[in-house]
């Protein structure tokens, strides 16, 4: 993973057992088929997707109500 993607996902996702459930999940669902949200003219690796996805705002998450936060 590109260390100025984290950085930037952290600034949307503070947690950072948040981020990486949402980034965990989220290269899951593109492994199984999902298409990009994203466009890159260069290779991202799917970690690096799922990153650019949160950054340019194309996914997010919502807690379950009463769902623990660390």
């Amino acid at each position: 993973m590109k260390d100025d993607l984290i950085k930037a996902a952290r600034k949307i996702v503070t947690d950072p057992y948040i981020l990486v459930n949402v980034v965990s999940r989220r290269v899951k669902q593109l492994r199984h088929g999902s298409k990009p949200l994203v466009e890159s003219l260069e290779k991202l690796n799917l970690e690096d997707v799922a990153l650019r996805e949160i950054i340019e705002g194309k996914i997010s998450y919502e807690l379950s109500p009463g769902e623990n936060t660390y």
